[in-house]
């Protein structure tokens, strides 16, 4: 099985991109199960009925989130709706709407999908994520499985990435917007800090650098403009076999 894993899609610059470079790579390189993190699809913040449904004829047949899925109120009541292949992370409190993993038809194969968020940095009072993981993979049994671990901290990250090594297929990095160079496959698993962002490139984070810098200056807060120019794309491709072992990461990085 091959999944394509697609780094945060920054506003409306890198949606463009994405329907550009995504149907030619997927055929390409026979991708079976495009995922990708939705949470900036919207002006940056959050997502819309449009912006989800434009990225889903793009290719992409799964979204994974973060802290920003509920920036646009409109869309929060969505993700009840289980035709909306949209998870937000696993382990926000009972009650919250949504739903953190849900299982697919990859062909012949079922994949597990699961969104989860880190704690350190956040201002959010979340369950513990590895204990998170713990409870859905038992309910799940063994399957393929990818989780998305959106989180800022590398060494919250490494030391998930570690912890979930040998019981999932991949523990893919998600939110900072800058791609690491780390990708390697630990007893079976797949794992990478941060694919990066799919966002404009002469950007800070996909938003406008003289805003952000402006900020930096004067420690005034302003609102948030998405850059425009180039973008870059950048994904990680995974090989998975039938008995969920990642066999190969290889970092996917173009810009258009």
């Amino acid at each position: 099985m091959k999944i394509l894993f697609i780094g945060d899609i920054v506003g409306r610059p890198a949606r463009e991109a994405v329907k550009k470079i995504l149907p030619d790579l997927i055929k390409k390189e026979e991708v079976d199960f495009v995922i990708a993190n939705g949470e900036n699809l919207a002006h940056g913040k959050g997502m819309t009925e449009k912006t989800y449904e434009e990225m889903r004829e793009s290719g992409i047949d799964c979204f994974t989130s973060g802290n920003h899925i509920w920036a646009k109120k409109e869309f929060i009541p969505f993700l009840e709706d289980k035709e909306i292949k949209v998870l937000r992370p696993a382990n926000y409190p009972p009650g919250t709407p949504g739903r953190g993993h849900e299982i697919f038809e990859v062909g012949t194969q079922k994949l597990a999908v699961v969104s989860l968020m880190g704690r350190v940095f956040f201002p959010v009072d979340l369950d513990c994520p590895f204990r998170k993981l713990d409870e859905i993979l038992k309910e799940i049994g063994e399957m393929p499985t990818l989780v998305d671990f959106h989180a800022d901290a590398t060494s919250e990250k490494r030391a998930f990435g570690l912890y979930a090594a040998g019981r999932v297929s991949a523990a893919i990095g998600s939110h900072t917007h800058i791609a690491t160079a780390d990708e390697e496959v630990v007893e079976n698993t797949a794992y990478i800090s941060d694919v990066g962002m799919t966002g404009v490139r002469d950007s800070v984070l996909g938003v406008d650098k003289k805003l952000i810098i402006k900020k930096f200056l004067t420690q005034i807060l302003t609102r948030h403009e998405i850059a425009k120019g180039e973008v870059e794309f950048n994904a990680v491709l995974l090989e998975i076999d039938r008995k969920g072992r990642a066999k190969k990461i290889e970092r996917v990085r173009e810009i258009v």
